[in-house]
């Protein structure tokens, strides 16, 4: 059984393919607390030492005078605020008497086959034979609030879910100030924090700095999960690399405001924590009421960043993404190729392009609908601009499908124009904070979504278009953050919760969008990599992971969120050149190369290409069609960063049954009077023997892992190769 509770030890113990998570009870009054992440342990192992219940200060039932010591001291599942927890914590609740404490005790406990949904949340799934769920009972009796604690562990993948239910079982009014997804408590550490950041056009870059004392995060608090940080966070030995060493990550299933944490104190413990954030949340629960808060998702190494990478990539793949199985089309997206100056000729002038070179799909992108010309109108008028396109989405469709092309079209739903129909009939749709004139970002304001009327106009508008013409995509975008956070559809004590509301908004559209239309594929889009996190996923199984798609800037985006999120979730396009967000010259070649483990497509012009780069689309095309399957469900390892050595950059993905795997290298810079650098290729089958076609060499795994492949030299800036490696014999 993956989750046991041993009644000897108080302890319960959930275990995963190669780790456990211990949680114990302590003490006469239940106190939950974390004893152990790691390793998965022999059966029978007890750790209950780690508490260090024998030490000072000693817990409340011998030592009562020490309480609010021991409550600073001990290492909480899930630490909330009051009482003596003066470090980071999840949880922090207020009374109707406007105090501030709260301090949980085990009640009982549930042990369940499968995996229950979280209302209205995106999350993690499995059926009775694939996982199981402990769910802890704790409880304030001071408060009369109820906490859930849940654990889903999986039996095919080294990943924790975890989340909270609170619940008001009291007579009086109790507001949630913080409730966060998870905590996780590390004793004597040493080591690294790996968060992501960065901006728009160069989202996901890899931040490793020493954990130093005193609390280090990331957050947002822009509504959006943000191109400037990434819901997750990692803990790692300073002698990690991506092959050795431990490493712990969280991240979280969520879109909106996040925190994700991590504090060190005077005693070197470490502890971690990831969730909403709290700033301006604050969620009323009247008697009767509960509130469930995102998923968070835990994953343990002891083979360094690359075992936690897999780790991730698996549960997200098998457990989150619904639309993995979908067919993953090769496109051309008509932005960079005309931006708002298109027509119905010219658009079915660049599907006959795309039909004579065998791309599957045409991206209508923005401009379609309204009087959209420019970006200063027309967003939330979800009906077809007929100057543009006589006859409209249906006809431009059926024309395209006769030659072989499919149709897909961008949307914006979460935006209004202040220059719209749909503005000027109800201006009131549009978040503003009372008396002050709502701020504007690239000339939009936000719907609010947490009203149900406001939501069910935007999807009557979308579900007509959806159904008025054969549409096999969509790209869902979101292009502002929110800056004026008010919803009519709240009263004033209640504005705490509006941006967690406006967010269910959001992942209830979308739902509506997949479980109407289950044949499209959407890509979500947030001005770029705006928002790209597990919530997103769990609606579309791709995301359009950045608006520079130029080839070198994407080398360090794709590889940030790879550290975390499968490749095939990353929306990757062969893109203009010279490049319309940098200006650099990049060979064809080189461009189709970095985009070939995402979403593949072209964001150009086919009928400007010059001849000798029109020549490579069916090659690169035949690439994606003959690796995709492998880069989208295989093993990822990374190799070298160029972010690192400003040279090369390379990764390795290995099919899941070993019988092949793709090198697929990129020379950032030339370098004169070198040698050719040598790579171990790790997770091969040790014993089987395995052929270099580029080079016709074969080798035993263990000879390729030990011996390692000598990169082959190239010459020039900006070239690459790939390396396929095929299992022989």
């Amino acid at each position: 059984m993956p989750i046991q509770y041993l009644a000897d030890q108080r302890v319960f113990r959930l275990d995963t393919p190669h780790t456990s998570y211990l949680i114990a009870l302590a003490d006469a009054e239940g106190f939950v607390g974390h004893l152990y992440y790691g390793p998965r342990l022999p059966e029978g192992e007890d750790l209950r030492a780690l508490l260090r219940l024998d030490e000072k200060p000693e817990p409340p039932s011998r030592l009562e005078r020490e309480r609010a010591g021991f409550y600073d001291a001990f290492p909480f599942e899930y630490p909330a605020f009051g009482g003596g927890n003066f470090r980071t914590c999840c949880a922090r609740v207020r009374s109707a008497a406007g105090g501030c404490g709260c301090t949980l005790f085990y009640e009982d406990h549930a042990i369940r086959p499968g995996k229950p949904a979280l209302p209205g949340l995106p999350a993690c799934f499995g059926s009775e034979q694939e996982c199981e769920t402990l769910e802890l009972y704790c409880t304030d009796p001071a408060l009369g609030l109820r906490v859930t604690l849940r654990y889903t562990v999986f039996t095919d993948v080294d990943a924790v879910c975890r989340s909270v239910r609170f619940e008001n079982r009291s007579a009086q009014l109790l507001t949630l100030e913080a409730a966060l997804s998870a905590g996780i408590e590390l004793d004597d550490f040493d080591g690294d924090l790996i968060t992501l950041h960065g901006s728009w056009a160069r989202e996901r870059e890899i931040d490793r700095r020493p954990l130093a004392a005193g609390r280090q995060s990331v957050y947002s608090a822009r509504g959006i999960s943000s191109h400037q940080h990434t819901p997750f966070l990692a803990l790692a030995e300073h002698s990690a690399t991506q092959t050795q060493g431990a490493c712990l990550g969280m991240t979280l299933v969520y879109s909106g405001n996040f925190l994700a944490e991590a504090e060190l104190d005077a005693f070197d413990r470490a502890r971690a924590v990831i969730g909403i954030h709290p700033e301006g949340f604050g969620w009323r629960l009247a008697p009767g009421e509960s509130f469930d808060t995102p998923e968070a998702i835990l994953a343990f190494s002891e083979s360094g960043l690359g075992g936690m990478t897999r780790a991730f990539h698996d549960v997200l793949r098998r457990h989150l993404i619904r639309g993995q199985a979908k067919h993953r089309y090769s496109l051309v997206n008509s932005w960079e190729a005309s931006y708002f100056a298109f027509d119905h000729d010219s658009l079915l002038q660049l599907g006959r392009e795309a039909a004579a070179e065998g791309i599957e799909l045409l991206v209508v992108d923005d401009g379609w609908f309204g009087r959209r010309d420019d970006d200063n109108s027309s967003l939330g008028d979800w009906v077809v601009n007929e100057e543009k396109l006589p006859g409209g989405l249906a006809r431009l469709g059926r024309e395209l499908n006769e030659m072989g092309v499919r149709l897909g079209i961008w949307l914006e739903p979460e935006m209004v124009s202040p220059d719209s129909e749909l503005y000027r009939a109800h201006p009131d749709y549009a978040m503003a904070i009372p008396g002050r004139a709502p701020t504007l970002a690239r000339n939009q304001l936000l719907l609010d979504l947490a009203r149900p009327e406001v939501r069910d106009c935007v999807w009557r508008q979308i579900e007509a278009v959806l159904r008025s013409a054969p549409i096999d995509y969509v790209k869902w975008d979101m292009n502002r953050p929110i800056t004026d956070l008010y919803s009519a559809a709240l009263p004033p004590e209640r504005q705490g919760e509006a941006a967690h509301r406006y967010m269910l908004g959001v992942y209830e559209l979308q739902e509506r969008l997949v479980s109407a239309f289950p044949h499209i594929l959407l890509e979500n889009c947030c001005s770029g990599g705006g928002r790209f996190d597990a919530g997103m996923l769990y609606y579309s199984p791709q995301i359009w992971a950045s608006d520079n798609a130029e080839a070198i800037d994407r080398l360090a985006i794709q590889e940030g969120t790879a550290l975390v999120f499968p490749l095939s979730s990353m929306g990757a396009h062969v893109a203009a050149c010279p490049s319309h967000t940098n200006g650099r010259v990049t060979p064809f070649a080189t461009r189709g190369q970095v985009a070939l483990p995402g979403g593949f497509g072209y964001e150009l012009d086919l009928a400007k290409l010059p001849g000798e780069d029109r020549a490579l689309i069916r090659g690169q095309l035949g690439d994606y069609r003959r690796y995709g399957p492998l880069l989208h469900e295989g093993d990822y390892y990374r190799l070298a960063s160029a972010a690192q050595n400003h040279a090369y950059d390379a990764y390795m993905v290995v099919a899941k049954d070993k019988s092949r795997a793709l090198v697929n290298l990129v020379q950032v810079r030339s370098r004169s009077q070198r040698r050719a650098a040598r790579l171990a290729l790790p997770g091969l089958c040790e014993e089987a023997r395995y052929k270099n076609e580029a080079t016709g060499e074969v080798r035993t795994g263990r000879g390729w892992r030990c011996g390692g492949l000598l990169l082959p030299v190239l010459e020039q800036d900006f070239t690459g190769q790939l390396i396929p490696l095929v299992r022989v014999g």
